[in-house]
C-alpha cells in the first residue's frame, strides 16, 4: 500500500493512471476511493475533484452493469475525506459515515431484486426445516440494515487506510497517535444514546438502524482499547484475543458501552494523569 501511495503522490498523471487501472478490476476497484481519499487529504478538495472525475469513469461503468457498491464507496469516502480534512475530527467523520450505510440500505430497498435470490433460497431452507413461523419480512428488514452497516464499516476502514497511507509518507506514526485519541464527546454520545432509545422503541427511527448508531461507538471503543494497550505496554496478544472474540454480539455491545462510559470519564486522560 505504501508503494501505491508513493506512486500516486508523484503527480496528477500517476494518480489518474492508478484510478483508471484499479477501477477496472473487480474487488480491487474498492481501492479507487482510497486513492481519491488520499489525494483529498493531502492535496485538497480541488485536486481531489479532478481525480474524482477520472475515477468515476471506470467505477461508473461498473455501476451501469449492475455493481453500484464501488460508486457508493467512491462518493461516500470522497465526502468523508473532505470532512476529515476540513474538520480534523474523526468524531464528526464517523457520524457522517452513517449516511453511507443508509444510502446502501436505500439502494437495496429501491432494487429489491438484489436480495430476492437470497431470500428465495432462505425461504426454501425454512420450509425444508419446518421453520415457516419465522417472519421473513422482519428478517429481510434486519439483513438489509446489516448489509448497510457492513458497507458503512468498510467505508470507515478504507478512509482509515487512506489516512494511514498519508501518515506513512509524510508523518510516520501520525495515524497511530490520531487513532489513539479518537473519542466520542459527551454531547455527541448523548445524541447517539437518544437516537438508539428511539430506535429501540421504533419511534421515527427503524429498530434495525441501531446498527448504524452503534458503529461510531464501536470504533471509539476499539481506539480506547488500543490506546490503553499501548500506554500500558501490554502484549499484542491482548488485541489478537479481542478481535478473535468480536464475532460475538455481546463483545461488541461491551465495547460500545465502554466508549459511552469513556465519553464521561475520559479514561485516557485519567490514565495519563496516573
Amino acid at each position: 500500500m505504501r508503494g501505491l501511495a508513493e506512486f500516486v503522490m508523484k503527480g496528477r498523471k500517476q494518480a489518474i493512471l492508478a484510478v483508471a487501472l484499479i477501477g477496472l478490476i473487480p474487488l480491487v476497484n474498492l481501492l479507487n476511493p482510497v486513492v481519491v481519499g488520499l489525494v483529498i487529504l493531502r492535496k485538497g478538495v480541488r485536486e481531489g475533484a479532478i481525480l474524482f472525475a477520472w475515477a468515476i469513469l471506470p467505477i461508473g461503468a461498473w455501476a451501469i452493469v449492475g455493481d453500484i457498491v464501488p460508486l457508493i464507496m467512491l462518493i461516500g469516502i470522497s465526502g468523508l475525506a473532505c470532512l476529515l480534512r476540513e474538520s480534523e475530527s474523526w468524531e464528526f467523520t464517523l457520524l457522517a459515515s452513517i449516511v453511507i450505510g443508509v444510502s446502501m440500505e436505500l439502494y437495496l430497498r429501491l432494487q429489491p431484486a438484489v436480495l430476492d435470490v437470497v431470500f428465495q433460497q432462505l425461504e426454501l431452507y425454512l420450509q425444508t426445516n419446518n421453520l415457516q413461523g419465522m417472519q421473513l419480512e422482519d428478517l429481510r428488514e434486519t439483513l438489509t440494515s446489516f448489509i448497510g452497516a457492513v458497507y458503512m464499516f468498510l467505508a470507515i476502514m478504507l478512509l482509515m487506510l487512506a489516512r494511514w497511507m498519508q501518515a506513512a509518507l509524510y508523518n510516520p506514526g501520525g495515524f497511530q497517535s490520531e487513532f489513539y485519541r479518537l473519542r466520542i464527546e459527551r454531547k455527541v454520545a448523548l445524541i447517539l444514546l437518544g437516537l438508539m432509545l428511539l430506535a429501540s422503541f421504533q419511534v421515527v427511527i427503524p429498530q434495525s438502524w441501531m446498527l448504524y448508531l452503534i458503529l461510531p461507538l464501536l470504533v471509539s471503543g476499539l481506539a480506547l482499547i488500543h490506546a490503553v494497550v499501548a500506554k500500558k505496554k501490554l502484549a499484542t496478544m491482548w488485541l489478537v484475543a479481542l478481535y478473535a472474540v468480536m464475532m460475538f454480539p455481546v463483545v461488541l455491545q461491551v465495547i460500545a458501552l465502554l466508549a459511552l462510559v469513556d465519553s464521561w470519564y475520559d479514561f485516557r486522560a485519567r490514565l495519563q494523569q496516573s
